[in-house]
Formats: C-alpha cells, sequence, structure tokens
C-alpha cells in the first residue's frame, strides 16, 4: 500500500501556524467586536480543525473514500445542530397548560 510521507519542515510550519492562529484566538477575546466576537473565535476554531485535519489526521493524502466518509460526518453534525437548534428555538411557540 502506498502511503504518502510528509516532511518534517511541513509538520513543524503547521505546528506554528497553529500556535500562531491560537495566539490570534487569545489577541481576539480582549477585542470588543461586539456580537462577532463568538464569529471570529469560530472561524479561528475551524480553521485550526481543518489544518489538524489536513495535515496531522493525513487527509490531504487520504483516499477519496475516506473523504467522503469525513464529510458524511460533517454533514451528520450539521443535522443535529439543526434539529438541537430547531427544538430550541421553537419551544415558546406552544403555551403550556397549568402556567
Amino acid at each position: 500500500m502506498y502511503e504518502h510521507l510528509i516532511p518534517v519542515r511541513t509538520y513543524l510550519l503547521v505546528c506554528g501556524l497553529l500556535l500562531a492562529l491560537t495566539a490570534t484566538t487569545v489577541a481576539a477575546n480582549y477585542l470588543d467586536l461586539g456580537i462577532f466576537n463568538s464569529v471570529v473565535a469560530l472561524g479561528i476554531a475551524a480553521l485550526k480543525a481543518l489544518l489538524i485535519a489536513l495535515y496531522f489526521m493525513h487527509l490531504r493524502y487520504s483516499s477519496g473514500l475516506t473523504r467522503l466518509a469525513v464529510l458524511a460526518g460533517i454533514l451528520w453534525l450539521g443535522i443535529l445542530i439543526v434539529g438541537a437548534m430547531d427544538d430550541y428555538l421553537t419551544r415558546g411557540w406552544l403555551p403550556v397548560p397549568g402556567k
């Protein structure tokens, strides 16, 4: 089975980028961005998760079937989040008897 070898330099660059993104997250915490604080933090976290998946989990050099499985997992997570938000946002629509 063919296995792609990633140079140590690439791992060190990705690790340095992850540390820089962590410092960016901490710095963004001290900025007053209003409602966008969470958006910026989640965006940086998504970028860090993408880097980890691509390089440390070797997703960049994996087969199409593995990429499809990861995409299906992300899609399923999205379905679960949408279902939970639907439940949370519609709880007050019906009156509760006795109140």
